[in-house]
């Protein structure tokens, strides 16, 4: 399959919903979906994790309006097992969901905290080569001054797994500069499979959490297991860093915004106008209004408040420069 028909391949699309703001956020990512991606013919899963002796309390969707909105929405409710993460460690979700999905058809994997902002069938999934996004900062390893350096300790992690480290450099960027090394936000992700990417996603995380190599010993792993086991997935099944056109995903299409100050702080016009639009409907509004910092940051103005701080084409260059400004002026919500 190529060109044109690419965009067009029938694919699912999977989000973890749980109790708390992610279940909120889930029926706003359905919303987003159904509103600028009509045409979107796939399954939209939301992935809950069932209670069980790794969490602390019962992770399910607590909303009965949540829930109500997303069946309008045509969301299908997927119920898996914590067999692995949990509660220490509930990014981990995103992996253990993967083995919940139908067997043998391409999926797309998104961060709950997404907004869909335009027509997915622009996209050219090539799901015989993954990737992962690209909105990334240099937050993993962290080398230390007398220790190994990134080509050390990502060398170590490929030579564990029996990958090609040379190759997946991007030699463009200088050596021990991090863009040099495969890395990506975990905030979406594609394969032809959710079986075969899932079983390595968990084989390579397990592995690294429970028999981490030597140059590993200084570095944390919580919160970053899963974008440190990411790129080598990514890699080992043939995917890289350049499988998709540049703006597309994080960009004309989809916005992950991480926290809902974050998005009226530094996201276009365009992505304040889809967000507010998909949450006006009354059955909508309801069920979003039961999380309070919907509540105060959409529907009482505390993200107009947010935005007037800052100039959006001159924003601070890091994120917690933009954090602890919000946080300053009281107005920080998740």
């Amino acid at each position: 399959m190529a060109g044109a028909n690419l965009a067009k391949a029938l694919f699912n699309i999977v989000i973890v919903g749980q109790s708390g703001r992610l279940e909120y956020e889930a029926l706003l990512f359905a919303a987003s979906l159904r509103a600028m991606s009509p045409g979107f013919a796939g399954r939209l899963f939301v992935a809950e994790p069932q209670p069980g002796p790794l969490w602390r309390n019962d992770p399910r969707m607590k909303s009965a309006e949540v829930r109500a909105r997303l069946d309008d929405l045509g969301a299908e409710i997927l119920p898996f097992e914590s067999r692995h993460f949990g509660h220490a460690y509930p990014y981990g979700n995103k992996i253990e969901a993967l083995l919940a999905l139908p067997g043998g058809e391409p999926f797309v994997f998104f961060d709950t905290d997404t907004l869909i902002t335009g027509d997915l069938a622009t996209v050219p999934f090539d799901f015989d080569r993954p990737t992962a996004s690209l909105r990334r900062s240099g937050t993993w390893p962290e080398p230390e001054l007398y220790g190994p350096g990134y080509t050390g300790i990502w060398r170590a992690l490929y030579d564990k797994f029996g990958l090609d480290f040379q190759s997946s450099l991007d030699l463009s960027q200088p050596d021990e500069y991090w863009k040099r090394y495969l890395y990506f936000n975990a905030g979406f992700f594609f394969y032809r499979c959710p079986h075969v990417f899932g079983q390595r996603f968990l084989d390579y995380a397990l592995a690294i959490r429970d028999d981490a190599p030597p140059e590993l010993v200084c570095q944390s792993l919580d919160p970053w297991l899963d974008q440190v086991a990411l790129p080598l997935v990514i890699h080992a099944l043939g995917g890289g860093r350049d499988t998709l056109p540049e703006g597309l995903l994080d960009g004309e299409v989809s916005c992950h915004y991480r926290t809902l100050p974050l998005l009226y702080a530094r996201e276009s016009d365009r992505v304040i106008a889809v967000l507010e639009e998909v949450a006006s409907p009354h059955k909508i509004k309801k069920a979003l209004k039961e999380y309070d910092a919907i509540k105060r940051v959409i529907y009482q103005g505390r993200g107009a408040k947010v935005r007037a701080l800052f100039d959006q084409d001159d924003l601070p260059r890091r994120e917690q420069a933009i954090r602890n400004t919000i946080k300053r002026n009281g107005f920080w919500m998740r």
